[in-house]
């Protein structure tokens, strides 16, 4: 039997492509308006997708001069997406990297009980020294020791997360359970980066715990990946590579007794929907026209860590001014896939821009309804993904082209449910609730 396709769209202020603000008939200032996100949520919901996904970074970038920027603090925005909704996902991105796990466990806890269980958390480390610097800090931390001190702040956070037993509402047992979580954090949970001592003032969600999302495709990322992640976004520009990380994870997060059909791995996907081959080419022709030439060139510097005035647009990439990936600070994951990219194809500075469409550099479908369902199911069909994190070109223009005739399409050939078959975020994603672990054997384990 063919297997459904997972499906969550990724919010991301105007769309994914760098000139998306200015497409023709889009709201450059959509992004500052909650309206803008609860109105592509009941779309999503509509279309029973699996989620909705708010990155964000909490730093101000220099693109602000370029483009909308993720500006407001995704709880929140998430929160007001719970009253307006009730069977979609919710997924925020927050950084282990300069945030208190208690308040990120309190704020996600209690946006998964008052959505009756269906939050997710995106846990990631945030690279940059601009990030760095609003925390007081002179410098980015290490790679790796951002990466250790995120499976830290996970392992704080399920703690906190599993201060109530399932039924410590139901009768006198909320008074019992008081006294018996002091007694345990007596012990306190000891690591290098946190500590905790004391019970979340949350209850236990209807999904016993949220969703833990991440993204890592660096070394250090996948072993965090494959330690913590029940839901896993990656790039991937070719199915060689989705299969090699595909399979990879998996075996890694095997290896550490996890069930690796309890791993859900979405690439991201940039879409481009047109009625026609050749409708769709325009559109993303003048996306690609619409590009801001500084904001791109801005942004593939900071990826590469070279200085703007180091890439020529009609060159190829500065190789002798290039680190080994391995060796690159910031995100490795997208410094990974430009170099890739680049040296595959030859690309010029300026062809390496439009096919990153001024994005992140997730890989861009252009296409009909058809041929992009196609792309989905070949995808899945062999084995390298089980669905994809869509981030359409425009918003919300692009997202109802796809919740409108690619949806549809994949419901046809029966790859994606048409009503949801569960009402909370675990329950339609297939992952099953994680057992109850007392904080005592956590912190013995």
């Amino acid at each position: 039997m063919p297997r459904e396709v997972h499906l969550n769209v990724n919010i991301l202020n105007s769309g994914v492509f760098g000139g998306a603000w200015r497409y023709p008939g889009t709201d450059p200032f959509a992004s500052f308006d909650i309206a803008h996100y609860v109105s592509i949520a009941r779309k999503a919901e509509a279309a029973k997708l699996d989620a909705v996904f708010l990155a964000d970074g909490p730093v101000l970038g220099e693109d602000v001069r370029h483009r909308p920027f993720n500006s407001l603090e995704p709880t929140v925005v998430l929160a007001a997406i719970a009253a307006a909704t009730t069977h979609v996902g919710l997924i925020g991105t927050l950084s282990s990297s300069y945030n208190d796990p208690y308040d990120v466990a309190r704020r996600l806890a209690t946006l998964d009980v008052l959505s009756k269980g269906r939050s997710g958390f995106n846990v990631v480390t945030t690279a940059g020294a601009a990030a760095a610097r609003n925390f007081g800090l002179d410098g980015e931390p290490d790679h790796g020791d951002r990466y250790r001190c995120a499976a830290e702040f996970v392992d704080v956070v399920r703690t906190l997360w599993n201060s109530w037993e399932p039924d410590a509402l139901v009768g006198d047992k909320a008074t019992q359970h008081f006294v018996d979580t002091t007694k345990i954090h007596d012990a306190d949970f000891v690591g290098e980066h946190f500590s905790v001592a004391g019970a979340l003032n949350v209850p236990r969600s209807p999904q016993g715990e949220p969703v833990l999302v991440q993204a890592g495709a660096s070394k250090d990322g996948r072993a965090l990946a494959a330690q913590v992640g029940e839901v896993i976004f990656t790039a991937s520009q070719t199915i060689e590579e989705a299969r090699e990380y595909y399979q990879d994870v998996k075996r890694r997060a095997a290896a550490l007794g996890r069930d690796p059909s309890q791993v859900v791995i979405l690439p991201g996907l940039s879409t481009v929907v047109g009625s026609t081959e050749k409708e769709a080419r325009e559109r993303r022709d003048l996306l690609d026209e619409l590009l801001p030439p500084g904001y791109a060139l801005r942004r593939l510097a900071g990826q590469l860590g070279v200085p703007v005035e180091a890439l020529a647009l009609d060159e190829q990439l500065p190789w002798d001014l290039l680190k080994d990936p391995d060796e690159a600070g910031g995100s490795q994951t997208f410094y990974r896939i430009a170099l890739g990219l680049a040296r595959r194809e030859h690309l010029t500075v300026r062809q390496l821009l439009r096919r990153f469409g001024g994005g992140a550099g997730h890989r861009i479908v252009t296409g009909t309804p058809e041929q992009i369902a196609d792309s989905i199911v070949e995808w899945v069909d062999a084995g390298v993904a089980d669905g994809f994190n869509v981030m359409p070109d425009v918003l919300p223009s692009g997202f109802d082209d796809f919740a409108d005739h690619v949806v549809p399409e994949l419901q046809r050939r029966g790859r994606f449910r048409t009503e949801y078959t569960g009402s909370m975020l675990r329950e339609n994603l297939g992952l099953r609730t994680p057992s109850f672990v007392r904080d005592s054997q956590r912190v013995a384990s």
